[in-house]
């Protein structure tokens, strides 16, 4: 792996364990923090080297996630009242701006 990559990598996940409980970013909404990736580059990353943060404070945009993570990740979800919407996360009340939290 070379550099560029492993230092994305490290980024991403850096970011996604910033996240608060309860909260979450889209794969669209880190990679624009990050300024690199876009939406498909920090899913590459999550499905690679995610499992060690919590991954799914990370959605698409529309809430949701891939269906083989989606009842461990509500039950997560549920755990932290993470702001739901039939069952997704609701964005418009979820969505944690990573840029307007730094001190």
């Amino acid at each position: 792996m070379d550099d560029l990559r492993a230092e994305f990598i490290e980024a991403v996940l850096q970011v996604v364990e910033s996240i608060p409980a309860g909260r979450v970013m889209t794969y669209g909404s880190i990679a624009k923090v990050l300024g690199r990736g876009g939406p498909r580059g920090v899913g590459g990353v999550m499905s690679t080297d995610g499992h060690g943060v919590p991954w799914w404070r990370v959605v698409r945009a529309n809430g949701t996630l891939p269906g083989h993570l989606f009842v461990e990740a509500q039950q997560h979800w549920y755990a932290e009242g993470t702001p739901l919407k039939r069952g997704t996360v609701d964005i418009n009340q979820a969505l944690w701006n990573a840029e307007d939290s730094a001190d």
